[in-house]
């Protein structure tokens, strides 16, 4: 890299945060804009939450609990797709209830199987889940939404107690936003996601992430802490997929996280459970869901691997906690973020919103095309110069 008169190395870009959305810019830049990067992360590895890594049994497990890529944009699918191939995956989930594992999102099976009954179209479901429904005038809360979609029965089954868990709040004072995400279907399509494009990454994330950072124009650094190279680095520009509120030393206060804590355990048995994800959403049971992932990757062994996830309240920033009040905090920084200059804010925790993987992609490459467009008049004037 290029020195400067103290001696210190000089890039055109520090990227904090080696995950999809800082990995995505520092691969755009460096092959695109020829620019020199410095990639660091505080954890010891690149990949962010969708690190994995083959343990001690020789089983592809997921460090970060289980993630599974699906998207309906073919422009995130074309860019990813230079750095990997694929293995078609659909993934599945059960949810233990009344004893009985039974697909979810609820479905006319998920219907049929817990209350005895025999729907056999997608009116009979429809009609049957209307029946329930409770019908709520002003819909607020995670609770209003799904009362008012399958009634209360239905609410306290599969919502309540896993909300509960998962958020250490009740859905009545969560934003409508939780659970709205949950679709109820009257089919029995039992994929719990119905994108164009569901896959995983062939040989894995980390080795996708490998080769999205291997560039001579990228230097990565893990294990380090922005604080530790601010002020030792010469660069030009900023980008901060971290905290924004550790940004700013929390000059307004912490804005709220849900961690998780993860029990991964390799047992002497090829096969733990019939689907990827169990979800547990009883109350008097500790963990959220049990995930295998033998499912995922499609690895033959005769052990398997599994995790147990356990919700917290400390540890790592997992889930922005949807509040008004946690808003209104994320907009006091967000606007101090915007008057701040050289530094862009990208990623999940910069903009503290929840976003699946291919959102992070779609946000890091429409935050390159930007900074792309901000650079072609000063390429034209200086050819109009020339």
């Amino acid at each position: 890299m290029i020195g400067d008169q103290s001696g210190r190395e000089h890039y055109d870009y520090l990227i904090v945060g080696a995950g999809f959305a800082g990995s995505v810019l520092a691969e755009r830049l460096a092959s695109q804009h020829d620019a020199k990067v410095l990639l660091i992360d505080r954890r010891p590895h690149i990949g962010g939450n969708a690190y994995d890594e083959p343990n001690e049994a020789g089983i592809l497990y997921h460090k970060y609990g289980p993630h599974i890529f699906h998207t309906n944009s073919d422009q995130v699918v074309d860019y990813l797709s230079q750095f990997t191939e694929w293995r078609p995956y659909e993934h599945r989930v059960r949810a233990v209830v009344r004893d009985r594992l039974v697909p979810i999102p609820i479905n006319r099976t998920t219907l049929n199987e817990l209350f005895d009954l025999d729907l056999k179209t997608d009116e009979d479901a429809a009609a049957y889940l209307a029946s329930r429904a409770e019908p709520v005038a002003d819909i607020q809360t995670s609770e209003d939404v799904v009362v008012n979609a399958v009634g209360r029965e239905l609410y306290e089954l599969f919502f309540q107690g896993y909300t509960r868990k998962q958020w250490g709040l009740d859905p009545s004072e969560l934003d409508k936003s939780v659970t709205s995400r949950i679709p109820t279907r009257t089919n029995t399509d039992d994929r719990y996601f119905t994108d164009s494009f569901q896959a995983m990454p062939a040989e894995g994330y980390t080795r996708m992430f490998e080769r999205m950072l291997d560039h001579p124009n990228i230097e990565v650094r893990t294990g380090v802490d922005f604080r530790e190279v601010r002020d030792s680095v010469d660069y030009g520009h900023l980008i901060f997929t971290g905290p924004i509120d550790e940004y700013f030393d929390h000059r307004f206060g912490k804005l709220p996280y849900r961690s998780l804590t993860f029990d991964h355990q390799t047992l002497e048995q090829e096969r733990f459970q019939d689907t990827g994800t169990v979800n547990y959403p009883a109350p008097d049971v500790p963990y959220t869901r049990i995930s295998e992932y033998k499912h995922l990757t499609g690895q033959q062994a005769p052990v398997t691997t599994i995790t147990y996830e356990y919700p917290s309240a400390e540890g790592d920033p997992y889930y922005p906690i949807p509040r008004a009040e946690n808003q209104e905090l994320f907009k006091r920084y967000e606007a101090l973020g915007d008057e701040t200059e050289g530094v862009t804010f990208v990623g999940r925790l910069a903009t503290y919103r929840y976003y699946n993987m291919d959102q992070i992609v779609g946000q890091a490459l429409a935050t390159f095309r930007r900074m792309d467009g901000k650079r072609e008049p000063h390429n034209a004037d200086a050819v109009a110069a020339a």
